[in-house]
C-alpha cells in the first residue's frame, strides 16, 4: 500500500515552546500507577464538541485521572483551559491511501503542540506512513515540537522499534486494530507483559472496560493505563447495559 499526498517532513520549524509545563520525569511521576482518561468524541457522536470534552476532562480530573488524552487541537486547547493535568494530544486525520490516521504528519503534531499538548501521540505501527518510516517520523515530531512522543503500537517489535527511535512513552493502543495483531475482545495483557521493562515507559490502552482490567494491566507491567470509551462514551456504556438485558 502506498500513502498518497505525501508531505515532506523537512522544513518544519520547531515550536518556540519556551519553558515546558512538564518534563518527561514530571509526567512519569504524575501518571505512574494511575489512570489517564481519553476524552474523545468524533463528529458523528452525541458528545462531539470541544466545550463538552473540556467538561468531560474536568470530570475525569475530579474522579482521579492523572492525565488526559485528547483528539484535535481544538479539543486540546479547550481542555488546557479547563484543567492543569498533562495532556496527550493526537489528531485523527484521514490520509488518502493510508491506514495510519493518528497524527499522521508533522504539521498535525505541531498544531497540537501550539494548542497546549504536553505529549504528542502518534501511530508507530509498521504500516506505510505519509512522512517516511516510523523512526524518521518520531525524530521529526520531537524536533518540530520540542515535546515527548507517545508511540501507539500494536506488537512487541513495534514497541521496541519506537522505543529505540526515541519515543519516551509506548502505548499498546493499536493492538487489535492492525490486521497482524491479536484480534481479541479483552486488553492485550500478553503484549504488556512482553514489553514490561523493555521500553522507557509502558502504557496499557485498548479495550480496558472495567476497573479490574485496569488493575490487571498495572499488575502485568504497565506504568499507567489509558481508558476511553468505558468512561467517556456514554452511548457505548448504555449499549453494554442494553445488550445484557436482551
Amino acid at each position: 500500500m502506498v500513502c498518497l499526498d505525501r508531505v515532506p517532513s523537512g522544513g518544519v520549524s520547531s515550536v518556540d515552546m519556551g519553558t515546558l509545563r512538564y518534563s518527561v520525569q514530571d509526567i512519569i511521576d504524575q501518571i505512574y500507577g494511575g489512570l489517564v482518561v481519553s476524552c474523545q468524541a468524533l463528529p458523528e457522536e452525541p458528545l462531539h464538541g470541544s466545550a463538552i470534552m473540556a467538561r468531560m476532562a474536568l470530570a475525569a480530573q475530579v474522579g482521579g485521572a492523572r492525565a488526559i488524552r485528547a483528539n484535535t487541537p481544538e479539543d486540546v486547547a479547550a481542555i488546557r483551559e479547563a484543567t492543569s493535568l498533562p495532556i496527550i494530544g493526537l489528531w485523527k486525520v484521514v490520509v488518502p491511501g493510508c491506514d495510519v490516521y493518528i497524527t499522521p504528519r508533522v504539521q498535525h503534531a505541531r498544531a497540537l503542540a501550539e494548542a497546549g499538548a504536553d505529549i504528542i501521540a502518534l501511530d508507530a505501527t509498521d504500516r506505510p506512513h505519509p512522512e517516511g518510516n516510523v523512526a524518521e517520523y518520531i525524530a521529526a515530531v520531537r524536533a518540530a515540537t520540542g515535546l515527548p512522543v507517545l508511540a501507539d503500537i500494536s506488537t512487541y517489535d513495534e514497541g521496541i522499534a519506537a522505543n529505540n527511535a526515541g519515543a519516551e512513552f509506548v502505548s499498546t493502543t493499536m493492538s487489535g486494530y492492525t490486521p497482524y495483531s491479536p484480534q481479541i475482545e479483552d486488553p492485550d495483557l500478553d503484549l504488556v507483559r512482553a514489553l514490561r521493562g523493555k521500553v522507557s515507559f509502558l502504557i496499557a490502552e485498548g479495550r480496558i472496560s472495567t476497573p479490574a482490567q485496569a488493575r490487571a494491566a498495572i499488575d502485568a507491567g504497565a506504568g499507567a493505563v489509558i481508558v476511553g470509551g468505558a468512561i467517556t462514551r456514554p452511548q457505548q456504556i448504555a449499549a453494554r447495559f442494553a445488550k445484557a438485558l436482551v
